[in-house]
């Protein structure tokens, strides 16, 4: 199924033939990495294997922006956020970062993506990419409570894959009722946009 964006924790960017399959799908994707991982880049001059974390360290403080990773229940989702080129065997159109969040609350509480994507994304771009997870696991979060996502006792594939099909199907008719009735509250007007499943399930689901 075809989707903008391919977004995954840090079990998923350890794997890197998944990147590797990726890339040659011409697939943009953000995963994120352990800070003990090692990722090829220029530090002091030269190229090599280093630590997310030291590449961090070593960033100016010119290089960090203060940026909004989407909204959320208590309003935008603020972060402090840099980026590092990756020393790869980038080609036109696309390139490879090492994207890193910093909170803002504590300077020492940071989070480690590696990017591939469109050689022109701006930072503000890659620090949205990163806030659609949020979304996603909402939805996922509110599939479990409301459908029974996670309530199944299934040794077999087929049986898995039917049950989350079909609790995700019903999580689409009542995402698709509720979008209605407000619309209907408001006088017919738009439904009503907000950072709950109801929004995020298209996201999740391409």
């Amino acid at each position: 199924m075809p989707c903008a964006w391919v977004l995954g924790d840090a079990v998923y960017g350890a794997d890197r033939r998944l990147r590797v399959m990726l890339e040659q799908r011409g697939q943009p994707y953000l995963l994120g990495v352990r800070g003990n991982d090692t990722v090829w880049a220029e530090l002091d001059g030269s190229a090599g294997q280093h630590a997310p974390e030291l590449l961090a360290r070593a960033l100016p403080a010119q290089a960090w922006r203060r940026l909004s990773a989407g909204a959320g229940a208590k309003g935008e989702r603020l972060h402090d956020w840099a980026r590092v080129r990756l020393v790869r065997l980038q080609q036109p159109p696309w390139d490879h970062w090492l994207l890193v969040r910093r909170s803002t609350a504590d300077p020492e509480d940071l989070a480690y993506f590696v990017v591939f994507g469109p050689a022109g994304s701006r930072l503000l771009d890659l620090a949205r990419v990163a806030g659609r997870r949020w979304l996603v696991e909402e939805c996922f979060e509110a599939a479990k409570q409301e459908v029974g996502l996670a309530d199944y006792e299934v040794r077999s594939w087929h049986g898995w894959h039917r049950h989350v099909t079909l609790a995700m199907l019903a999580l689409a008719l009542l995402a698709g009722l509720r979008a209605r009735l407000n619309a209907a509250a408001r006088g017919g007007g738009e439904p009503p946009v907000s950072s709950s499943c109801p929004s995020a399930c298209p996201s999740s689901a391409a």
